[in-house]
């Protein structure tokens, strides 16, 4: 091919990344992983006999929701041997609200974690058709299935989906209810804590073995708010916690030590929090922040 056409195929997929690393992030819930799928989809498009095909944006789709279900298939297994709870990566989407996708809420957090239920290609076609509004035959053709299985396939993923998720709110009172959970954790009022949580309420600490990361979820209003109480004198005081958008809502970066950070952002609804979420395996925080400067 000549340098020219290296050239354009570099422009085209520069204008598709975005919407790559997208589809690729939904599938794994990591930034790392997402973005070795969008180099090897890079790779892939540079050594092909690129006059041939007529539709790059569908080729390139298809290879990255392929290799996407691929290392799906791999990380479960990675997942199942994991210390303690795992949370997806989050990413900065401040910058890029919607990382390619047609709809935002398809990329919060909480909504990640409930795609870990779905197998990779039930998954796969669910994130193309509700995140991306691919059309069912192009869906089927990239996972080389009909469209009525397809049909099926996301019908069935979404009743699954729908039956177990929680209506969300608007992005002001999310932030709301943050603030109000960071002013009651800071001053250790039980009182307090316990009004703003739901009767369900869970806090979990994603610190991949990390000594001090809890390695189980804590469960129950009363004691998620004790805990909270007796964790404040020492976490709190002098920490200059700074405001981020972590997958298109409002999160926490926490000062930890001399060097450790630990990112907080929650699950909530009309009732109240559900999840608490609290990132400290470096690895992840790490990851957070290349995604703030991703072109």
């Amino acid at each position: 091919m000549h340098t020219q056409s290296l050239e354009e195929a570099a422009s085209a997929f520069v204008e598709l990344r975005p919407r790559l690393f997208g589809i690729a992030y939904r599938m794994l819930g990591s930034v790392a992983e997402a973005e070795d799928i969008v180099q090897e989809a890079w790779l892939r498009w540079q050594d092909t006999d690129r006059a041939v095909i007529e539709n790059p944006p569908a080729f390139l789709a298809l290879v990255t929701t392929r290799l996407s279900i691929n290392v799906a298939q791999s990380a479960r297994a990675r997942r199942e041997s994991y210390v303690g709870p795992w949370l997806p990566e989050p990413v900065d989407t401040s910058l890029d609200p919607s990382v390619g996708a047609e709809r935002r809420d398809a990329i919060e957090l909480a909504f990640l974690l409930l795609l870990e239920r779905l197998n990779p290609t039930e998954r796969a076609a669910y994130v193309l058709r509700e995140a991306f509004a691919y059309p069912y035959a192009q869906i089927a053709e990239i996972l080389q299935l009909s469209a009525v299985n397809v049909r099926q396939i996301v019908s069935r993923a979404r009743r699954h989906l729908t039956g177990v998720r929680r209506e969300p709110i608007d992005k002001a009172e999310h932030r709301r209810l943050l603030q109000a959970f960071f002013d009651a954790a800071q001053t250790g009022n039980i009182g307090a804590l316990e009004g703003l949580f739901a009767a369900d309420v869970v806090s979990s600490s994603d610190g991949g073995g990390l000594r001090g990361a809890a390695r189980f979820p804590l469960v129950g209003v009363n004691r998620v708010a004790r805990f909270m109480a007796a964790f404040a004198p020492r976490f709190w005081p002098g920490a200059d916690v700074s405001w981020v958008e972590m997958n298109g809502l409002a999160g926490l970066l926490v000062p930890r030590g001399r060097s450790g950070v630990t990112m907080l952002t929650v699950e909530a609804s009309r009732d109240g929090i559900h999840h608490l979420m609290w990132i400290v395996n470096p690895v992840k925080i790490e990851a957070f922040e290349r995604s703030r400067s991703r072109i």
